[in-house]
């Protein structure tokens, strides 16, 4: 078994120091960017009540078949069509003695994912005009392989870099090699200051249809996306005359 000392001097030891010789820099590099969206999400809750069971799912089934229809009619704006969560779950009354049912809930959760921000506006008024029906959204994002992500990479390298010879102009030297190059979290994209999936990556909004008549459309504007890299680099430079 290694005693505390032993393992503190093995750690002491990994770090990779540099020579008098080949003497070392360690750097990191960032990259922070701020794109557009290439998508948009937005959820459907299509809902059904009724006394009776097969009334209240016989409804629910042409309410969801009337959404699904109304998003396929997008064609290739819509790039995803989900269906999520159904339930059908039984009221019971609050009065009396025993258990009796005075009505049943059934709902449906569907989530759509456009490309198209002109008809994304178009389509959750749409939505919300239906019976019984809920829009959420949209939420913004980027595709996990958006050119966004390898571009934060390598402007991350890139400033690694120049930071490094940046510190070896100061000592009046130059670099020498690369020595290692670890990536940080480089594929992730949190919002600015944010962590994933916190209020500032989306803009909610919820609608209930209600109106008889038509609305109009919804003017979206697309929130942008924050990209962020991070790299932590070594290099060995020329001894610096001192």
């Amino acid at each position: 078994m290694t005693s505390p000392s032993e393992a503190s001097e093995e750690t002491r030891s990994a770090v990779p120091y540099g020579t008098p010789d080949a003497p070392r820099i360690a750097v990191r590099g960032e990259a922070h960017l701020e794109v557009d969206p290439e998508i948009a999400r937005i959820g459907i809750t299509v809902s059904a009540r009724g006394t009776d069971r097969r009334d209240a799912l016989t409804d629910l089934t042409r309410r969801n078949a009337t959404a699904l229809d109304l998003v396929k009619t997008y064609g290739d704006a819509v790039e995803k069509l989900e269906t999520g969560a159904f339930s059908i779950t039984p009221e019971l009354t609050k009065h009396g003695r025993g258990e009796r049912i005075r009505a049943y809930h059934g709902r449906v959760h569907i989530t759509a994912e456009l490309t198209d921000f002109t008809a994304l506006g178009e389509l959750t008024t749409r939505l919300a005009d239906l019976d019984l029906t809920r829009v959420d959204g949209p939420w913004w994002a980027l595709r996990p392989d958006s050119p966004a992500h390898r571009q934060a990479r390598q402007q991350a390298v890139r400033e690694a870099v120049q930071r490094a010879r940046e510190y070896a102009e100061a000592l009046g030297t130059t670099l020498a090699a690369l020595v290692e190059l670890a990536d940080i979290g480089a594929e992730n994209a949190h919002p600015y200051g944010m962590e994933t999936g916190s209020a500032r990556s989306m803009r909610t909004m919820a609608f209930d249809a209600a109106a008889p008549e038509s609305a109009p459309a919804l003017d979206l504007e697309p929130e942008r996306q924050h990209v962020y890299a991070q790299v932590n680099a070594r290099f060995t430079m020329s001894p610096p005359v001192l």
